[in-house]
């Protein structure tokens, strides 16, 4: 038996919310899902959970869906790289672990990050000047209308800042399972590593590593993580709450003009650039706040100003209010919209 319901479940979320599903469906095969969606699911458009880490659930949802298969396998080798699946479920920084352990490079940048593999491909998850885009040879996913599977090259995924074809549409499709395309670390040359983005290189130095490989940059990222943003063991959270905002040309010098401090980054051309959201937020005073409304224990982490925190008892609707004043606060001081990364459960931004 695969297929497990559970009536009132608890549903996992990093930001650590009193949340519960009507029923949660939980399989660990992805060949029971043409059943499921023609039988018990049929019609029915469930939240399809994985770690968490994604999610701000601010009312809970009436049925649920995990999948919890976690095989990674090679499926083809080549001569500087190998093609690796991962089935949904697995835990993402796991996954990384288990490819460096393999011998294979291209995601050390991306260490630590909390979720599943599954949830990887929507947002294009990035950290430390990598997206995960950027290494994905194909999507499995499963097509809930039409009860069939398919298989998006990267090219269809259309991935772009924090974004995919995935996230466009959520209940059309359901990933299933991830294939990447990664180079063999024991050729890959020391140029190709990802070096030079948020203190990597001086976190290298500090280790003592003059001569850094994949495995001494993931030890680097998931040391820097550690120091600079909370762990949602401890605290709840689900890291980054604000995309950092893509701007015009002509607005980044403005206000690079008035605050000569503000980071600014190339956007997705030469006509655009990519703001630093925590410094606005910075800016603006909320970072290491606490909500004056509610319970209290909505905040924003002392640790990074674009982390909002659950102190313990904050509810997704609090969470979701604090969002929104800091939000408010950005637009008015400087002008530009901020929006945020993980998906709302019961509302709108």
């Amino acid at each position: 038996m695969t297929v497990r319901s559970i009536a009132s479940a608890p549903l996992r979320n990093t930001f650590g919310v009193d949340a519960r599903a009507g029923r949660l469906i939980e399989t660990d095969d992805a060949n029971d899902l043409p059943a499921l969606f023609a039988g018990e699911l049929a019609g029915a458009s469930p939240l399809v959970v994985g770690g968490g880490s994604n999610l701000l659930i601010v009312e809970n949802p009436a049925l649920a869906l995990a999948l919890t298969a976690s095989t990674i396998r090679v499926v083809a080798e080549h001569d500087d790289h190998a093609i690796v699946r991962a089935d949904a479920g697995t835990e993402w920084h796991a996954f990384v672990l288990w490819t460096l352990e393999h011998g294979f490079a291209g995601l050390e940048n991306l260490s630590l990050i909390p979720g599943t593999v599954g949830a990887a491909p929507i947002q294009n998850i990035g950290a430390y000047g990598v997206e995960v885009g950027e290494r994905i040879h194909a999507v499995e996913v499963f097509e809930r209308a039409t009860g069939t599977f398919h298989r998006f090259d990267a090219a269809a995924c259309a991935f772009a800042y924090r974004d995919s074809v995935f996230k466009h549409d959520l209940d059309r499709y359901l990933i299933t399972a991830v294939e990447f395309a990664l180079p063999h670390a024991a050729s890959l040359a020391p140029s190709a590593l990802k070096l030079d983005y948020a203190g990597i290189r001086d976190e290298l130095a500090a280790m003592g590593v003059d001569a850094p490989d994949p495995r001494t940059v993931a030890e680097a990222v998931i040391g820097l993580r550690r120091r600079k943003l909370p762990d949602p063991a401890v605290v709840g959270n689900a890291g980054s709450f604000f995309k950092n905002p893509i701007v015009p040309l002509a607005q980044a010098e403005a206000l690079l003009a008035e605050h000569p401090q503000l980071p600014v980054f190339r956007g997705a051309g030469d006509d655009s650039r990519k703001l630093s959201a925590a410094w606005l937020i910075d800016a603006c005073g909320w970072k290491g706040r606490r909500s004056d409304t509610g319970s209290g224990d909505a905040g924003v982490s002392e640790q990074h100003a674009l982390v909002l925190v659950n102190h313990g008892r904050a509810s997704g609707a609090e969470l979701l209010d604090l969002a929104r004043r800091i939000a408010d606060d950005v637009q008015s001081r400087f002008g530009v919209a901020i929006e945020p990364e993980p998906r709302l459960i019961g509302a709108h931004w």
